[in-house]
């Protein structure tokens, strides 16, 4: 059966390359969701006038991969602590947050923040909001895919 999750993290190019890789990911949109502007465009976004996120939708078979394990590729693509080595970069519209559509997605990722939060992992505790999902606007078409159209590696930089 084919299910949506939402996540933020960062940058939303990189964070729909390295999903885009995922078995059983489907497809994915990027776009802005948790703020109070409808139809945000990516200036204000980037203003910090929305309250928005840059955040990916992304379709998967939930056959072919679980939602925790989705949640895992999540924590594994992106900081999600806010420690001195990342905080410097830190803006409202990269924060890291998963948007739940029910209450089994919202238990399994504090599940996953509590597993990792007491595994050592991070140096940091990790700050990922859990939040109801809400509208997802779609960015503008010239973020959809963008290391593809652009032809950046994941392995390359990009400034995001």
């Amino acid at each position: 059966m084919i299910k949506q999750a939402i996540f933020a993290g960062g940058c939303f190019w990189g964070m729909e390359a390295k999903f885009k890789h995922v078995h059983g990911v489907v497809s994915t949109i990027v776009g802005y969701t948790g703020g109070h502007t409808e139809n945000p465009s990516y200036r204000d976004v980037c203003r910090d006038l929305t309250g928005h996120a840059e955040a990916i939708q992304i379709e998967y078979d939930n056959e072919k991969i679980s939602y925790k394990d989705l949640l895992e590729a999540f924590f594994s693509f992106h900081d999600p602590t806010l420690c001195e080595s990342n905080s410097r970069s830190f803006a409202s519209q990269y924060r890291s947050a998963i948007f739940v559509a029910n209450e089994e997605e919202r238990e399994t990722a504090e599940q996953v923040i509590a597993f990792l939060n007491n595994s050592g992992e991070y140096e940091c505790k990790i700050v990922t909001e859990i939040c109801d999902a809400g509208v997802f606007y779609p960015a503008e078409d010239y973020h959809q895919d963008y290391y593809e159209k652009h032809q950046v590696k994941l392995m390359d930089e990009c400034g995001c």
